[in-house]
């Protein structure tokens, strides 16, 4: 059994006493937020961000940004509270507006990417364009996910970089102020943010990108549509399979990036937890300013929690969610949506009958190994998990209190959290690292809950 250091609490998981009825107001997306700051720094002009997310992997790409010369500056209103049956992630998203102002990339200049795969990833083909060395470090996890992608293909592009052989972090990018471009071949099976990463850049490259993808299924494929169309908004001309190209192959022209102002969505992922909660428990949650268009995975919740048991109703106030406290088993492929799985295996494990997840073996490479995670976690609370070649086999059990780990991931965090609504006695390791998406969530979790009292933050992250 894995040994819980004394030095991290662990926090009680919140057991539901009844039907949750809520409105819960969830900060913006990380994707679009990470992505709309390489964007808007490698632009024309100065951009704006409204409602950008302020979390770990967030500010940890504004420092990063900064570092490389870029100005990014930020107007934060006051912290919020939690009253009545109204959740707000601390602090108030409405009116916080982050103005960039992009220069000359320059280094030297130090990178941490903490554990976040869109710094790790987004940020070398940007530092291939500064001027001097750019050093990029992170936590430990970090040295150990993959970035093979990016470094080789950064190298066939006309990039410099220092990485001792190990396809991963830690690496120096030697940047001499612009970079060729042209055709590049990647396998980003293990991770769509390879291909991600190059388009975002691309535009600022002497002879644009051409990316073929050549490996195995591309995971993610909704995230790589959310960088299509944030390119399309900041002006650049993309060539995409979708558009009539080819398959796997996206194209880029070299052009100027428009600076734009953006107003970031809600992340629909960080609202898995809360419409979990109104599933389990048959109660009613409501997200407001849910999209009624979006190319962010979350939004596929509707689809999958209605079929496990609960029913939803867009509006233009946004996404209400109602459960009935019956949970049906599911047999879904979660290829494009693998960051939900967490979720939904904690879902699964509550339900009336089996589940199988596919599509996700790319989830052994991400914050963890989610998919060895959720099975030895929710089989140490009693439950019946199995892992197959690319996903999870899940036979509800009746589960029992115990800790639940988190590896220092996110998902794992809430996914702890979701089984501990029906489950008493489940204590979550670590519950500070859903600071990485999702600040004070705690203080949010507890607030949907009893609908009553005040909860306030920084969420300034880890």
């Amino acid at each position: 059994m894995t040994e819980t250091p004394a030095h991290i609490a662990l926090w009680p998981a919140p057991h539901a006493s009844g039907a949750v009825d809520a409105t819960v107001t969830v900060p913006g997306s990380k994707s679009v937020t990470n992505r709309g700051l390489v964007l808007a720094a490698l632009a024309a002009e100065p951009g704006w961000l409204r409602r950008p997310l302020r979390s770990r992997d967030t500010l940890l790409m504004a420092e990063a940004l900064r570092a490389l010369g870029v100005g990014i500056e930020e107007t934060v209103p006051s912290s919020s509270s939690v009253t009545g049956a109204s959740v707000t992630g601390a602090p108030d998203h409405t009116g916080e507006v982050w103005r960039v102002i992009p220069s000359g990339l320059h280094g030297p200049a130090q990178v941490d990417v903490g554990n976040a795969g869109t710094v790790m990833r987004f940020l070398p083909p940007v530092a291939a364009l500064a001027d001097g060395p750019v050093r990029f470090d992170g936590d430990p996890r970090a040295y150990e996910r993959p970035l093979h992608g990016v470094i080789d293909a950064l190298r066939v592009l006309g990039a410099r970089i220092d990485d001792d052989g190990r396809g991963a972090l830690p690496m120096t990018v030697h940047g001499v102020g612009a970079l060729d471009g042209g055709t590049v071949e990647i396998d980003a099976s293990s991770s769509s943010q390879f291909v991600s990463a190059l388009l975002l850049s691309a535009p600022r490259f002497n002879q644009g990108v051409e990316v073929r993808h050549v490996g195995g299924p591309l995971p993610s494929m909704p995230h790589i549509r959310m960088t299509v169309d944030m390119l399309r908004v900041a002006g650049a001309q993309v060539d995409t399979p979708e558009s009539g190209g080819e398959p796997n192959v996206w194209r880029v022209t070299a052009g100027a990036v428009l600076g734009r102002d953006l107003v970031v969505e809600p992340d629909l992922s960080n609202a898995q937890p809360f419409l979990a909660a109104a599933l389990i428990t048959g109660g009613r949650v409501t997200i407001p300013d849910w999209p009624r268009r979006t190319t962010q995975p979350g939004d596929a919740l509707r689809e999958i929690f209605t079929e496990m048991g609960g029913s939803c109703e867009l509006t233009d106030q946004g996404l209400t969610f109602t459960g009935t406290g019956r949970i049906h088993g599911i047999d879904v492929d979660l290829s494009e949506v693998g960051e939900l799985t967490p979720g939904i295996a904690a879902v699964a494990a509550l339900a009336d009958s089996e589940s199988v997840l596919r599509g996700v073996a790319h989830l052994r490479l991400h914050e963890t190994d989610r998919l060895a995670a959720l099975t030895k976690e929710i089989n140490e609370l009693g439950g019946d998990v199995t892992e197959t070649a690319d996903g999870l086999h899940i036979r509800p059990r009746p589960l029992h209190g115990g800790v639940f780990h988190t590896y220092d991931d996110h998902r794992m965090a809430t996914a702890g959290a979701i089984i501990g609504l029906a489950v008493e006695g489940v204590q979550i390791e670590n519950v500070a690292t859903t600071a990485k998406t999702l600040p004070d969530f705690p203080d949010m979790w507890t607030g949907m809950l009893d609908g009553t009292g005040t909860g306030t933050g920084t969420g300034a992250g880890a």
